[in-house]
């Protein structure tokens, strides 16, 4: 009961630190070997300038990726990533947090996926949670961006904390979830360590399946840079001693959304979300309990997929859970 107590005061000053601090554009960035190492792919991962960059590679052989050293209870993380080009069908590149390798039975998961494309189409970006497991239950959004993933780096990150959970583009915020008492379990509670991974996904990345990995356009290379941990690390055996960076040093930002912040994620919801779990008829005939529904987007995503999210039949196959814990 004592270790219980203590465990909940830490996450408790854990979550109060990083409300009051904020995520920064003056985070310290680390390099490749200061934060993660290899987790696989032999030499389709490729460290450069002193770690300032990083290359993971999928070819006919293998895929590749990397894991933070550390366990990390709540924070900031994010890193700069620069996407394959050409025909990249079948193709997933990952940046996420996952503690399955401690919790096989009842994981927790904070996703970010990029698809891959025919030629000609454009990648899409998926966000995705599960909490304690649930599996069952997916909670993908999928949206277009407003700019080619291919030309450049672009900044992704994920804000966690004990009450909710952002996603950014650049900065600019494309989703919120907050813990709700209807989620129980569901949400990310448990201590979590940083994943970047490219990997063969054919069996449902691209339309369903439909189009696979042409490894005649191999090898796929994805970049990072700009690498931010930034959070309350915790010890990996006994999973109770944290500690938490201090940003007395640096320039923070409020946490959160801002109303002119929110006016930027609605415009984006708005014109780039292609998917939304809470809107799926066929998957979920009545929706989650955390879900609020908006009318207007309801209405949105049934003039783009009217078979999705008006309720009707489909013709093709139906639509696949992401496959992100396989790895």
């Amino acid at each position: 009961m004592e270790n219980f107590i203590i465990h909940l005061l830490f996450v408790l000053l854990c979550s109060v630190f990083i409300l009051g601090h904020g995520f920064s554009r003056n985070l310290p960035i680390l390099s490749f070997d200061e934060g993660y190492s290899q987790l696989f792919g032999d030499g389709n991962l490729i460290v450069l300038k002193d770690g300032k960059f990083v290359h993971l590679s999928l070819d006919e052989r293998t895929g590749s990726g990397f894991v933070s050293q550390d366990l990390y209870l709540h924070g900031f993380f994010s890193a700069s990533i620069k996407l394959p080009a050409d025909y990249t069908a079948g193709v997933v590149v990952a940046f996420y947090m996952s503690n399955g390798d401690i919790f096989e039975k009842n994981h927790d998961e904070i996703d970010f996926e990029f698809l891959g494309n025919i030629r000609g189409k454009e990648w899409r970006i998926q966000t995705n949670i599960y909490g304690n497991g649930s599996t069952n239950v997916g909670r993908e959004e999928r949206y277009g961006l407003w700019f080619d993933p291919t030309d450049d780096f672009h900044q992704y990150s994920i804000l966690w904390t004990h009450t909710h959970i952002i996603f950014y583009v650049d900065d600019v915020a494309i989703r919120e979830i907050k813990r709700t008492e209807s989620m129980g379990g569901d949400f990310p509670s448990k201590p979590m360590t940083l994943y970047a991974t490219i990997w063969d996904a054919s069996e449902w990345a691209t339309n369903g399946g439909k189009y696979k990995v042409n490894y005649k356009y191999a090898p796929y290379i994805a970049e990072f840079s700009n690498f931010v941990l930034h959070g309350c690390t915790v010890d990996p055996i006994e999973l109770t001693s944290l500690k938490c960076e201090d940003t007395s040093n640096t320039n923070s930002i409020p946490m959160g959304i801002t109303p002119s912040q929110r006016a930027k994620m609605e415009s984006f919801r708005k014109k780039h979300m292609q998917y939304s779990y809470c809107y799926d008829k066929i998957r979920y005939k009545t929706p989650p309990p955390e879900c609020v529904i908006n009318p207007k987007e309801a209405e949105r995503l049934k003039k783009f997929d009217p078979v999705t999210f008006g309720g009707g039949r489909h013709h093709g196959k139906r639509h696949r859970r992401s496959q992100a814990a396989a790895i």
